[in-house]
C-alpha cells in the first residue's frame, strides 16, 4: 500500500477516533431499555450522517439503535458480501462521561502520568506492550475516565477504510455491509440485529494488540443465586436467625480461589462474582463462569449445585434458588468449518507488515453470537490496550494499521 493511502488512513482514523470518544456511550446493565443509554443514539445519529455523506447506500439507524449501511462492490469485482462490525457502547466498568483524550507524541518508554487522576500512573511493568511503541504517538484519557477505544477505535478504523474506498476508487472491494451495534458490553449486541442486513461472512473489529486475530472465545454463562433466610432481632437470634447475606458471603468464600480471574490466564477458566446485594432475609449473588471447554463449565455448575445442597443441609431454613443463563458459546465450533475466513485475515495482517498474533479471546464479542446465527465472524485487532480501565490506551499507528488490514482484506475476498 502506497504512502499516500497509509497517511490518508492514519489521518482519517485518528480524527474520527478523537471525535467519537468524546461522546458518552457507556451502556447500563440495569436499564430495561435497548439501547441502554441515550449517548448511543447520539453516536448512532452522527455515524448515520457520516455514512450518508460518504455515499453509502441503504443507510439506516433503526428503532433499536443499530446502524446499517452498504457499499456496492468496486467495478468488476466479484465476491461474496462481507460485513465489518463494531459496537457503539463503552464498558459500564468506568465512566465514559466528559472524556478528554490525551495525545503523547514520541513516547519515550517511561512512566505515563494522567493529569486528571492524581496518583494514577501507567508503567511498562503494568502494560509491557508500551515498550513496543517507543517513538510512536499514544492516545489515552486524562485518567478520570476510560478512553473508549473499546470499541470506538473499531468504528473509526472501519470508517477510515470506507473513506479510502471513496478517495481511492481503484482499491478493490466486494459488496460491504456495515453494522454498528449497541450494548455489546452488556451482552445485548445482537439481540435485535437484522440478520438480512449481514453479509455472507463478517469480521468484528474489536480486538486488542496490533496483529491479533481471534477465532476462539469463552463458553459463557451467567448465574443468579438467591439466598432466602429468616431474620429476627439479633439479641434473640440464637438458633433462630438464618442470615441470608452472611451465608451468601460464606458461600462465595467456599468457591475455589485459584479459579478466579485474578489467578487465571491463557485457557484457564474461572468463577467471577459480579455483584452481591441483600440483607438478612434475602440476598442475591450474581456471577459468571467462563471456560474454553464447555465440560469444565458444566463441572462448575455442578459444583455450585452441590454446594447449594450442602449449605441448605448445614443451615436449617436456608433456601438457595439458582437461575442459569447461557450468554455465548465458543465461536471456534463454527469457525473451524470456515478456515478461509481467518486465512484471509492472516494474509491481510501479514501484508500490512505486522506480526500475526493468534490468541483466544478471554471475553466475548458480537462475533461469537453471529457465528451461531449463521455468519462466521472472527475478531480482528483494533490496537486498544488496558481496556475497561482509566489507563486504557492505543497507539496511533494501530488505528492506521487496522484500517489498512480492512482495505487489504477486502481485496482478498474476490477477483476482478
Amino acid at each position: 500500500m502506497n504512502e499516500e493511502v497509509s497517511n490518508f488512513l492514519r489521518k482519517q482514523a485518528r480524527g474520527r477516533f478523537l471525535r467519537y470518544v468524546r461522546i458518552d456511550t457507556q451502556s447500563d446493565p440495569g436499564s430495561k431499555m435497548h439501547p441502554s443509554s441515550g449517548g448511543q443514539w447520539v453516536l448512532g445519529r452522527l455515524l448515520r450522517e457520516e455514512l450518508i455523506e460518504l455515499g453509502l447506500s441503504d443507510v439506516e439507524l433503526d428503532a433499536h439503535c443499530y446502524v446499517y449501511a452498504s457499499l456496492p462492490s468496486s467495478t468488476g469485482f466479484v465476491g461474496p458480501a462481507i460485513t465489518f462490525c463494531s459496537h457503539l457502547d463503552t464498558s459500564p466498568s468506568e465512566s465514559g462521561a466528559h472524556i478528554k483524550p490525551m495525545v503523547i507524541e514520541d513516547y519515550n518508554g517511561g512512566e505515563i502520568q494522567f493529569p486528571g487522576a492524581g496518583k494514577i500512573r501507567l508503567t511498562p511493568a503494568e502494560s509491557p506492550e508500551l515498550l513496543q511503541f517507543i517513538g510512536e504517538t499514544l492516545i489515552m484519557s486524562d485518567g478520570r475516565t476510560l478512553l473508549g477505544a473499546d470499541d470506538k477505535a473499531g468504528i473509526a478504523e472501519i470508517m477510515a477504510a470506507l473513506c479510502a474506498f471513496k478517495a481511492f476508487p481503484k482499491l478493490p472491494h466486494p459488496e460491504l455491509r456495515i453494522v454498528f451495534t449497541p450494548d455489546e458490553e452488556i451482552g445485548a449486541g445482537t439481540d435485535f440485529i437484522q440478520m438480512e442486513r449481514m453479509g455472507e461472512f463478517a469480521y468484528t473489529m474489536d480486538g486488542g494488540m496490533m496483529g491479533e486475530i481471534e477465532q476462539e472465545c469463552f463458553d459463557a454463562w451467567g448465574l443468579n443465586l438467591v439466598f432466602n433466610g429468616h431474620n429476627i432481632h439479633p439479641g434473640y437470634a440464637k438458633n433462630k436467625m438464618v442470615n441470608a447475606a452472611a451465608l451468601a458471603a460464606r458461600f462465595i468464600a467456599a468457591l475455589p480461589e485459584w479459579e478466579s480471574p485474578e489467578h487465571t490466564e491463557d485457557r484457564e477458566g474461572f468463577y467471577h462474582v459480579t455483584q452481591i446485594t441483600g440483607d438478612e432475609n434475602s440476598a442475591t449473588v450474581k456471577l459468571i463462569i467462563r471456560d474454553f471447554d464447555r465440560a469444565e463449565n458444566t463441572r462448575r455448575m455442578d459444583t455450585l449445585k452441590q454446594l447449594s445442597r450442602i449449605f441448605e443441609q448445614r443451615y436449617n431454613g436456608l433456601e438457595i434458588n439458582m437461575r442459569v443463563r447461557e450468554q455465548y458459546k465458543n465461536m471456534k465450533e463454527v469457525l473451524r468449518r470456515y478456515p478461509e475466513v481467518a486465512d484471509k485475515a492472516r494474509t491481510a495482517i501479514k501484508a500490512s507488515g505486522i506480526a500475526i498474533r493468534e490468541n483466544p479471546i478471554r471475553g466475548g464479542t458480537d462475533g461469537a453470537r453471529l457465528c451461531f446465527m449463521g455468519v462466521p465472524t472472527p475478531n480482528i485487532f483494533t490496537g486498544a490496550m488496558m481496556v475497561h480501565s482509566k489507563t486504557e490506551w492505543i497507539p496511533e499507528v494501530a488505528l492506521e494499521k487496522a484500517a489498512e488490514v480492512i482495505v487489504r482484506l477486502c481485496g482478498l475476498w474476490g477477483k476482478v
